[in-house]
């Protein structure tokens, strides 16, 4: 059979080159930098390959009469927890005034430690109505001077108490859980539950409350890989002034899904802040307030990890590429040796 000169061409596997077939220190030296090189990216992909990323999707959010959780921990250094409350109002007219659900309380000293803990259980509200049977209108005015007497009392050992604690720079952190209806609405954090002329014995004006906070945490829900709350670790303290502080939050809901199937609902938000100064012609009395609303669309967020052949595509992508590399190398150190040799052998012959 004749021989087809351009044949030779062709062949995908020519005879190894002279150097390949020669065992050198430099070959050795390249060898073992090409399996340090292939090792390190085998376990990159590796890595890569078994972490998981995220798909995020948006659709109308559906969900109907369900609640809204509020995690709060805050802390107040100025403040006792005496005159501190919790209040809550929503667009359904739903108003309740030092509300505790689920709220501890904890008294702090001037260093921030610990020195007392309260629970408050939930709010009982008590409807007080008026008496118009005459037979016993007797009884009732006694009763009512003996609830004056009381209260006023109760409230001086209140004003004696709270202006104590502020002497001895008590302060005081709030935390627990708030379960709100899933409709627009504040809760905000303030002295609002005191009675007008007990606040006005405790702090001789409006302008003397100091409502410097730090917001340690503050979510509405169970977190999730990858959330962040934007008002964590939030610290804003007053000197010399007095004021009220605005949070506008925009909740977004969530759901998070592992690639276990398993559903996470919970809610992430943006946020934006408003300081208020407090004038002498003010008649209200600072807070800190947290105004949110409920956007109408839901985000969905699903864990996924990569394809197997997509995997094992970059795999021989990065380990052949880097044999090939190295076969590169160890060929121009091998020509180059060789020709620092050669050139000192032609000089020693001279």
């Amino acid at each position: 059979m004749a021989r087809i000169p351009s044949l030779k061409s062709l062949n995908a596997f020519p005879h190894a080159e002279e150097h390949l077939l020669k065992k050198t220190y430099s070959g050795a030296i390249v060898t073992i930098l090409g399996l340090i090189i292939m090792f390190t990216l085998f376990v990159h992909e590796l890595q890569f390959y078994l972490t998981t990323y995220t798909v995020h999707q948006m659709s109308v959010d559906l969900k109907r009469g369900e609640t809204l959780p509020i995690h709060i921990n805050m802390s107040f250094p100025s403040l006792p927890c005496e005159v501190l409350s919790v209040d809550a109002i929503d667009m359904s007219g739903k108003h309740e005034v030092d509300l505790h659900t689920n709220i501890w309380k904890l008294r702090l000293d001037r260093y921030g430690h610990i020195i007392g803990t309260e629970y408050l259980s939930d709010l009982v509200e008590k409807e007080h109505g008026a008496h118009h049977d005459h037979d016993h209108g007797h009884e009732h005015h006694d009763e009512q001077k003996k609830q004056e007497h009381t209260f006023n009392e109760d409230a001086e050992k209140m004003v004696k108490s709270v202006k104590q604690a502020l002497e001895n720079g008590e302060g005081c952190r709030v935390y627990g859980m708030l379960d709100v209806q899933r409709v627009a609405g504040n809760f905000h954090i303030s002295v609002h539950g005191l009675n007008i002329f007990v606040a006005e014995k405790i702090f001789e004006g409006s302008s003397h409350v100091n409502v410097s906070h730090v917001i340690h945490d503050l979510s509405f829900g169970p977190k999730y890989p990858g959330i962040h709350n934007p008002l964590d670790e939030t610290t804003r303290i007053l000197h010399d002034t007095s004021g009220t502080f605005k949070y506008y939050i925009k909740v977004v809901p969530t759901e998070y899904r592992y690639l276990s199937k398993k559903v996470l609902p919970t809610n992430q938000f943006s946020v934006t802040e408003y300081f208020l100064p407090i004038r002498p012609t003010d008649r209200a009395w600072p807070a800190v307030y947290f105004l949110y609303d409920l956007s109408p669309i839901t985000v969905t967020i699903k864990e996924e990890r990569r394809n197997f052949l997509h995997f094992l595509t970059r795999l021989c992508a990065v380990l052949g590429g880097t044999f090939a590399m190295t076969g590169m190398l160890d060929r121009w150190m091998y020509r180059l040796i060789e020709s620092v040799t050669n050139s000192k052998t032609r000089s020693a012959l001279r």
